[in-house]
C-alpha cells in the first residue's frame, strides 16, 4: 500500500504545512492529495494529521511515517546517484551566476548539499554583478543562471523553481510606516536603493512605477546588509524578496509593506544550455534548490513544470 509517492507527499506537507502548497510541490491537485491522505489513513486505521489554524500538524502516527519518508527518499536518491556513477564518469563543472542577488542568502546551503551528493562535480559561483547574465551562458562562461524566465528558449532548458513576493522596505520612522500596503503614488519622491543592475531587471520599476509614469531617484549598493543600513538610516526605500528582509523585519530593524492589494510577485528559474541540463547532477541541483527553499523560506510557492 505505502508507495514512494505517498512518502513524497508526506514530506511535502511537512515542509509546506498546507495542502495547497504541498500539492503544487508534488504536482497533484489539492483534491487528489487529500484523497491520497484519506487512503493512507483508511489503510492504517489511524489519523495522520490534525488541522489547526496554522495548517496541518502531524499526529504521532503521522510523525512516524514522516520519519520513514525522509529516510526512504534519501536512500532512494543516494541509490539513484550511485547507479548513475556506475554507468560512467560523472565528473563535471557547475558554474552558477545569479540574476537575483538576494539568492546568496539561500544558495550556500544548496551548494553545501550539492557538494555532499556530487563530490565529483566542481560547483562554484561566477563572481560579480553582471548586467546580462544570460550572455555568460552563450559565451560558455557559466553553466546555470538563476533568475527570471528568459524571453527566448532557443537551446536552453528552463527549470521552474519558485515564486516569491517582493516587498517595499523602509525605516521604522518612515511616513508610510502605518500603511498596510503601498501603491505607486505613495512612493513618489522617494529614493530607491537597489543592487547595481539595469532598471529593466528591477520588478518595482518595471511592473509598478513605469506603468504609472513615476521615476524615482536611484542609489545602488552591492550587499543586502548595505541596502538595509541605508534604508534604516532613512536614506531611501528598497524593494526586496520577502525572504531577504524577514530577519531584518523580525528584529525591528526596518518595516516591510506589501505592494498593492495582491502583492508584487516574481519568479525564479534555473536556466542552462540543453547540454548541461541533460546531465543528472543538474536535475539534482534543481531538486535541491526546490527542497531546501521550500523547507527554509517563508512565503514562497513552488512552480510547477507547466509554469
Amino acid at each position: 500500500m505505502l508507495e514512494l509517492r505517498h512518502l513524497r507527499s508526506l514530506v511535502a506537507i511537512a515542509d509546506s504545512g498546507k495542502l495547497v502548497a504541498a500539492a503544487e510541490r508534488v504536482n497533484l491537485s489539492q483534491s487528489a492529495l487529500s484523497h491520497q491522505i484519506r487512503d493512507m489513513e483508511a489503510h492504517y486505521e489511524v489519523s495522520l494529521f490534525e488541522r489547526t489554524r496554522q495548517g496541518l500538524r502531524f499526529t504521532a502516527a503521522g510523525e512516524r511515517l514522516l520519519a520513514l519518508a525522509r529516510e526512504s527518499i534519501a536512500a532512494v536518491a543516494a541509490a539513484e546517484r550511485d547507479l548513475v556513477r556506475l554507468k560512467g564518469d560523472v565528473r563535471g563543472e557547475l558554474r552558477i551566476v545569479l540574476e537575483c542577488h538576494t539568492c546568496f542568502d539561500w544558495l550556500m546551503p544548496v551548494m553545501d548539499e550539492f557538494r555532499r551528493r556530487w563530490p565529483e562535480v566542481e560547483v562554484d559561483l561566477v563572481a560579480g554583478f553582471h548586467a546580462e547574465p544570460m550572455r555568460l551562458l552563450n559565451d560558455g562562461k557559466a553553466d546555470v543562471v538563476i533568475g527570471s524566465k528568459p524571453s527566448t528558449r532557443r537551446n536552453l532548458h528552463i527549470a521552474p523553481l519558485f515564486r516569491f513576493e517582493i516587498q517595499v522596505v523602509m525605516a521604522n520612522e518612515h511616513r508610510l510606516r502605518n500603511k498596510r500596503r503601498v501603491g505607486p503614488e505613495d512612493l513618489r519622491g522617494e529614493t530607491l536603493i537597489t543592487y547595481p543592475v539595469p532598471e529593466s531587471r528591477i520588478d518595482l520599476i518595471r511592473e509598478v512605477l513605469e506603468p504609472s509614469g513615476i521615476k524615482l531617484e536611484r542609489r545602488t549598493a552591492e550587499l543586502t546588509i548595505a541596502i538595509m543600513q541605508l534604508v534604516a538610516s532613512r536614506r531611501g526605500i528598497a524593494a526586496l524578496p520577502n525572504w531577504g528582509v524577514k530577519n531584518y523585519v523580525d528584529h525591528d530593524y526596518v518595516v516591510a509593506k506589501r505592494v498593492g492589494t495582491g502583492g508584487l510577485w516574481s519568479e525564479l528559474y534555473a536556466i542552462a544550455p540543453k547540454g548541461i541540463a541533460g546531465r543528472p547532477y543538474f536535475d539534482d541541483f534543481v531538486r535541491i534548490v526546490r527542497d531546501i527553499c521550500a523547507a527554509q523560506l517563508d512565503g514562497i510557492e513552488l512552480l510547477s513544470d507547466s509554469d
